[in-house]
């Protein structure tokens, strides 16, 4: 490594006052004619001398300490613009350039440079596809790469997510130098009262950080509450507001640029216990002077007893009693349903899917779920746009199935349609609606549905939206910020006992079962070997006791029969089950389909936690008489 190994003490140097920092990159690079189309990473390759431009003005406004153009420039966002095989040239030449910047600028004392590092721009498994491993490698790339170019220290900036920003900080360790940690919140009234920037402050604290702080996302004057918690819990921090919130005009992201209200609040922000002040998004060295000068001649000392009184409210507020659940604690809601309790109890537990109509007419499913709770069904499925196929929501039709009818529903709920926001907060929404039992589903591609030329979101998969449930059932959201009350979700997933690789499916149901899944729904099943062949399968995986409600599908034609097994991803049907449709009447095909699934259902039942009957959408009585093979009704 080439670093210089900066003899600097963070926590000396900002307990003797305010240090103050440089302010955007990015969006100064952008208003200089570097276009959208490339990282702004590239221009340390392509505009060199801009870069090093932009440093010194920094530099000259009063900045001592700078941070690398090099925010985005790890292998995961780099790659999408076809730059992932320069991910060390970008990120050496970014350090080289900053330091340049730092020893021709420099006035009175020198400037660190600072080798910035942001999050890889994917999410973690189980929400994406990046493992723990592969996050270190990534991380450790661009870290070795801004050493080699000579940084100061590194700086692990705009985390959201604490697991992905400790797997940063594991890498950073390991080589030994000086690390600062930023963590950007969504402030509201509601995550200051249930003190979210304390406990995050005490967590990153607690590993040994150098400098503690948070950045982007808010104004200065929204940062000023975040900073008061931290700095109540931890000392001195570090705060790098933007100037206010974006605002998209013409394709361009655009700021806000009152230098005396960032300054005003810039001021505030060192009397809450900020130590290391500077800007994020949108700010400018018009910006950086103003906060420079302002905060030359700033009373540390007074400030720091004024910050004490204030805190005592902070720290009551912030301590959590009558408050949400602590955002690191493991402890997760029973789910709460009937048709939880029964699975969950080992009771043996029927549901049956009614198929949704196109339009908002739903009488018939109404009708048919009354039919079917009569007959013993302890739970009605409402897909969720099956198929890429326009249908009401599940969550809404469930609501009113349980109202009309008083038989729980459960709603399936896929990836397709809804980022990880809009997943969310359908999920709240099903909370405050009693829609308790929810499938988690990634969901068929829009390309095969009645809108081709639809966009898919796809933002996670079935793991991470299981995952997504399992902590809201800790009472918390993906970014640790408290729901209230934990619902008690049942979390439900898939699983395919005919898959063709097995031990692939397998591996996703211990990735389900990782991520917090209650109980399985598996795909239609027709011969009792092949749930054998699954469930041994599981039981060699360890996965013996996990509950599967058996796929059952009363089938009603040979046509329809022909269509599934060739035409239809994840559904095997034997050949005897064809050739039996097949030779009999359209009148009796359907008796033939039910007696299979009767069959199956009875040669299953000890070894599965309930049935899963998917009937024609034209005839769903037919679930009635499958489960007519279990004898009387259970209630």
């Amino acid at each position: 490594m080439s670093s210089r190994g900066l003899n600097f003490d963070f926590r000396e140097r900002l307990s003797a006052g305010v240090l103050v920092s440089d302010g955007a990159m990015g969006t100064l690079i952008g208003e200089n004619g570097v276009s959208f189309k490339h990282p702004y990473d590239r221009a340390n390759l392509t505009h060199a001398d801009l870069v090093s431009r932009l440093h010194g003005e920094y530099i000259r406004a009063g900045a001592r300490m700078i941070e690398t153009n090099t925010f985005s420039a790890n292998r995961i966002k780099l790659s999408e613009y076809k730059l992932g095989d320069r991910v060390a040239e970008i990120n050496r030449e970014g350090a080289r350039l900053a330091r340049r910047a730092a020893e021709e600028n420099a006035v009175d004392e020198r400037v660190p440079v600072l080798g910035a590092v942001g999050p890889m721009g994917k999410p973690l498994s189980p929400i994406g596809s990046i493992s723990d491993d592969d996050a270190t490698e990534i991380f450790r790339e661009q870290v070795e790469a801004l050493l080699e170019g000579g940084v100061d220290a590194i700086l692990l900036e705009t985390f959201t997510d604490l697991r992905e920003l400790r797997l940063a900080f594991d890498v950073v360790k390991a080589f030994g130098v000086p690390m600062l940690a930023y963590k950007t919140f969504v402030e509201d009234g509601e995550t200051l009262a249930a003190g979210l920037p304390v406990r995050v402050a005490k967590e990153i604290s607690s590993w040994g950080v150098d400098v503690v702080g948070s950045n982007c996302t808010v104004g200065p004057q929204r940062m000023v509450g975040i900073i008061e918690q931290m700095s109540d819990e931890i000392g001195p921090v570090a705060a790098l507001p933007n100037p206010g919130l974006p605002q998209l005009i013409n394709g361009t992201i655009h700021y806000r640029r009152d230098v005396g209200h960032f300054t005003e609040y810039g001021v505030r922000l060192a009397e809450a216990g900020a130590r290391l002040i500077g800007g994020c998004c949108g700010t400018t060295p018009d910006h950086i002077k103003a906060l420079s000068d302002a905060l030359r001649d700033f009373d540390a000392g007074g400030a720091s007893a004024r910050q004490a009184v204030r805190n005592v409210s902070v720290k009551e507020r912030a301590s959590g009693e009558g408050g949400a659940s602590d955002i690191f604690t493991e402890k997760e809601a029973r789910p709460v349903s009937e048709f939880a309790q029964r699975i969950l109890d080992g009771e043996f537990a029927t549901t049956v899917e009614v198929d949704l109509p196109r339009g908002n007419d739903i009488t018939e499913v109404i009708e048919a779920s009354r039919r079917l709770k009569e007959r013993g069904v302890h739970a009605i499925d409402i897909s969720d746009g099956a198929r890429a196929r326009l249908r009401m929501g599940p969550i809404a039709v469930g609501k009113i199935v349980q109202e009309e009818v008083g038989i729980e529903i459960v709603a399936h709920l896929c990836c397709r349609d809804r980022n990880t926001i809009g997943l969310q907060s359908e999920l709240l929404s099903a909370s405050a609606l009693g829609v308790m039992n929810i499938l988690a589903i990634t969901g068929d591609p829009p390309l095969i549905g009645d809108y081709p030329e639809a966009t898919g979101v796809f933002d996670t998969d079935a793991i991470g939206l299981v995952h997504i449930l399992s902590e809201m059932n800790r009472g918390r959201d993906l970014a640790g910020n408290s729901i209230g009350r934990a619902p008690g979700f049942l979390i439900g997933a898939a699983i395919n006992p005919t898959a063709e690789n097995l031990s692939d499916e397998v591996e996703k149901i211990r990735r389900k079962h990782e991520a917090g899944a209650h109980a399985y729904w598996s795909q239609p099943v027709f011969e009792i070997d092949d749930l054998n062949r699954a469930l041994d399968a599981l039981a060699d995986a360890d996965l013996a006791d996990i509950k599967i409600l058996l796929g059952l599908m009363p089938l009603r034609s040979a046509r329809q029969a022909e269509f599934l097994h060739h035409e239809v991803p994840g559904i095997n049907i034997p050949d005897r089950v064809r050739r039996g449709l097949a030779e009999l009447s359209p009148e009796d095909a359907p008796k033939f389909g039910v007696e299979v699934a009767q069959e199956l259902l009875v040669a299953a039942k000890d070894s599965v936690a309930g049935a899963y009957i998917m009937p024609p959408a034209s005839a769903p009585d037919l679930a009635g008489d499958v489960v007519e093979a279990l004898g009387a009704p259970a209630k």
